[in-house]
């Protein structure tokens, strides 16, 4: 079952632009849970979110949560209703291509299986990391990487619903073809390269360099230090 795509949440009248902040505010608000802070003003939430509180009141509303005049959101609800809305009250079995240093990080992070992932595979074309058993499964448990060769395999014996791509770019757009033709509808590329898929496939870049980039942008004008040249 793929995740809804952004343009399908944008149809049900949720802005992209909210959809992207709803993952801030459930991380802020399962903190909140987790140390026991039943209630939250829409000030306390949207400073902790880094919005507005106007922008945060606004945001809610699309999800038909208004909070209570004096009181404000009940935390546990709040989570709930955001991860309904974000298809995180089920469980959404993830495939990793790529175990180099980026995709073992991913592989060993601890926060998928809390946030309503799980991953199912682990897949490299590299022979020295065939066979390697790395703490990716739930509660830690051990999967070893499987070649790629198998992809496939993986994919169908793991139910994947997502798949995460942190190969080099130029094995990526291949990677990405065999995942949607084994059935994968959702893709998480790592790889700095723009894919081509079908429109029935959702497709998330993370491109750390550009992201660098942006905020060398944004220091380079807090520091004065902008060039002019001709």
């Amino acid at each position: 079952m793929p995740l809804p795509r952004a343009n399908e949440t944008s149809r049900r009248g949720i802005p992209d632009a909210t959809v992207a902040r709803l993952p801030v505010y459930h991380r802020v608000l399962t903190h909140l849970v987790e140390r026991g802070v039943a209630t939250v003003s829409s000030e306390e939430l949207a400073a902790a979110a880094g919005v507005t509180s106007a922008k945060l009141r606004k945001d809610l509303s699309h999800l038909g949560s208004y909070g209570t005049r004096g009181v404000g959101y009940d935390t546990e609800y709040l989570v709930y209703q955001i991860a309904r809305e974000l298809g995180l009250t089920q469980d959404w079995p993830v495939v990793i291509v790529g175990v180099g240093n980026l995709g073992h990080a991913l592989a060993n992070y601890g926060g998928f299986a809390s946030r309503g992932f799980r991953v199912v595979g682990l897949v490299d074309a590299d022979p020295s990391r065939v066979g390697e058993q790395i703490n990716a499964g739930p509660n830690g448990t051990p999967i070893a990487v499987r070649p790629l060769q198998d992809l496939e395999d993986v994919v169908a014996e793991g139910g994947a619903a997502i798949g995460v791509i942190a190969t080099p770019a130029g094995a990526a757009q291949s990677v990405c073809d065999r995942l949607v033709s084994a059935g994968v509808t959702s893709i998480l590329n790592f790889a700095p390269v723009v894919l081509t898929t079908p429109d029935t496939v959702g497709v998330r870049k993370v491109d750390l360099a550009t992201e660098l980039q942006i905020l060398a942008f944004h220091e380079q004008r807090r520091s004065g230090r902008t060039e002019v040249g001709a």
